[in-house]
């Protein structure tokens, strides 16, 4: 048996432990997540390397971003190491009776590596990490954009709420619209021929110049019918326009992360599976393979499913019996993005038909149909077994074959 390093990660700072084979603590201290710090632990790894002739066994808790250090520092020298999932680190080390500290926490990770069966994390590469966090920026851009879009609708309520009939919300020529005349005073300031050389000068995509002048008229016809709860001096008006800025920014940069994505992405073998399957474009592909990671480090379908947190969670005590229920334990942004993928498809059935779709109305014209969400969460269960074997071999999707 190898030594053992255990360590209990918090901000900016480990505490240490380190145990040889005889189960004996042999050092126990702090490091600061530093260069030097790091430098004295990998020769301390060095010296136990040299005198078992072997690296040791290197284990401790994912706390977040703080642990990042550590597996930086691990992975830049070579070291395998075991990353535990704080839940999991919690079970294996409940006791009886228990002193929660750092320094106690560090020891029983150490000791209950000697009688548990822990794998070394698998390290994944670069482009997995890249595509991570290019995944969560793309989702934290949408959210800030929900938030600014409800925002922005509050005050047009109060300024000019026609703009949302004769407009869609949510293109770009509304945005450039509400910068331009937040209030109906400001369109009626102007003509006909300026605000339809007003909209063309500021619409970034190609605007025709009949189609700028039908949208000059219906503006001049929605103001004149609109009675505005606020004036157009009002702080408001200025407060809606900065919202569209805002929001045309989000938009364009959600757009630029999705070409990254895809310029990191078109070569992958991940990449070209996944949009060969009807209903997933190229933003969907990309974003299943940040949340996903590298498939080849489950072993079957099964891990993935729990990876994503809808394995089938059961309870039942005695006479007391539960409904089933998904576990809910995994990567949600995951099982989000999943759940609106298997209902855009259900969407685009028409246009795009696959074998998910197929399966989802096979169960709801069943005698005992199933509601909505249950067959929804059937059919991601079907397409991460699906897409667990694609990825795995390297083959296409095909329509015939898997209705055969």
């Amino acid at each position: 048996m190898k030594h053992v390093i255990g360590l209990d990660v918090s901000k900016g700072k480990s505490t240490v432990t380190i145990y040889d084979s005889y189960r004996q603590c042999k050092y126990e201290g702090e490091i600061n997540h530093t260069r030097r710090d790091f430098e004295q632990l990998h020769k301390r790894i060095v010296d136990i390397t040299s005198l078992d002739d072997q690296a040791p066994d290197i284990v401790f808790e994912a706390t977040g971003v703080y642990s990042k250090p550590i597996e930086a520092f691990l992975k830049d020298y070579g070291y395998a190491y075991c990353r535990m999932n704080p839940l999991e680190a919690n079970l294996q080390m409940a006791k009886m009776r228990r002193h929660k500290t750092d320094i106690s926490d560090a020891h029983e990770l150490a000791k209950t590596h000697f009688k548990m069966e822990r794998e070394p994390t698998y390290i994944q590469d670069d482009y997995y990490e890249q595509m991570r966090a290019l995944t969560r920026y793309y989702d934290e851009i949408a959210e800030e954009m929900i938030l600014l879009k409800n925002r922005m609708h509050s005050i047009l309520q109060l300024s000019f709420p026609e703009l949302e009939k004769i407009l869609t919300p949510n293109s770009a020529l509304f945005l450039n619209i509400v910068q331009l005349y937040p209030h109906p005073t400001l369109v009626l300031a102007h003509s006909k021929t300026v605000i339809k050389n007003r909209l063309k000068a500021n619409t970034r995509k190609n605007l025709s110049l009949e189609r700028a002048e039908k949208k000059a008229i219906a503006l001049l016809e929605a103001a004149q019918n609109s009675y505005p709860a606020i004036k157009s001096t009002n702080v408001r008006c200025e407060q809606v326009r900065d919202y569209a800025n805002r929001i045309a920014e989000l938009k364009d940069k959600k757009e630029a992360l999705v070409q990254q994505m895809i310029t990191l992405s078109k070569d992958r073998k991940e990449y070209i599976v996944l949009r060969s399957i009807p209903g997933i474009g190229d933003s969907t592909a990309c974003r299943l393979i940040g949340e996903m990671g590298d498939i080849r480090r489950f072993q079957n379908a099964k891990q993935l499913n729990a990876y994503a947190g809808i394995d089938i969670m059961r309870y039942q005590s005695g006479n007391t019996q539960y409904h089933d229920r998904i576990n809910k334990r995994g990567n949600k942004h995951l099982r989000k993005l999943l759940y609106f993928m298997v209902c855009a498809m259900i969407m685009k059935k028409k246009d795009k038909p696959n074998h998910f779709v197929d399966y989802y109305y096979k169960l709801k014209t069943q005698p005992q149909r199933k509601p909505h969400k249950v067959a929804i969460i059937a059919c991601i269960n079907k397409f991460l077994k699906v897409t667990f074997q694609l990825l795995t071999h390297g083959i296409l999707y095909d329509y015939e074959t898997a209705l055969s």
